[in-house]
């Protein structure tokens, strides 16, 4: 009896074991997979993800982009409160598809802290549901010190299925606080 369970707990310890370098190992083994097969073009390694000279990242060929057309994209802030909130650039060209960062700057010029949110809109509001945000600061809620400054990306790509009639989208924002800061 004492034989058996010592043999069965060697099982179950090499199981464990097993189980957890599974664990350890399948974000890498998920990268390699994902590399291998092109699967997810959006997970980039380090040597594609460094900047080019014109200051946008670097990315993989993407065959969905349509080079036959450029579409104007304007950035607008609005604030409500006593804070700093601006993109790093007023307005680019880019064609459909195409996965693109933009930089956007909010400074809390109070002496208390807050938190805030930004909530964005649209115009044509036809381009609403063809404007695909892939990482973006409007998902979360953030909390600044007095006199702290932050940067934070939108990534962002337009789906080519957008009307041709459609040469400018204005995406807007609309920073507003949520809650009293301590």
């Amino acid at each position: 009896m004492m034989q058996s369970n010592l043999q069965l707990m060697r099982k179950l310890l090499v199981v464990s074991a097993g189980m957890f370098a599974f664990g350890y190992l399948l974000v890498p083994l998920y990268q390699a997979f994902c590399e291998w097969s092109g699967v997810n073009v959006l997970s980039l390694s380090e040597r594609e993800s460094k900047t080019s000279m014109n200051g946008r990242a670097s990315m993989p060929a993407n065959t969905q982009v349509d080079t036959s057309r450029l579409i104007t994209v304007e950035f607008d802030t609005n604030v409500r409160g006593p804070w700093h909130f601006a993109p790093q650039t007023r307005s680019l060209k880019v064609h459909p598809g195409e996965l693109t960062t933009v930089m956007f700057e909010f400074q809390n010029i109070q002496d208390r802290t807050m938190s805030a949110q930004a909530i964005p809109s649209y115009a044509p509001q036809q381009a609403a549901s063809h404007f695909n945000k892939v990482e973006c600061f409007c998902f979360n809620q953030y909390t600044l010190s007095p006199g702290e400054k932050k940067q934070w990306p939108v990534m962002f790509y337009i789906n080519p299925k957008l009307s041709k009639d459609v040469t400018t989208i204005t995406l807007s924002y609309t920073f507003f606080e949520v809650g009293v800061g301590s």
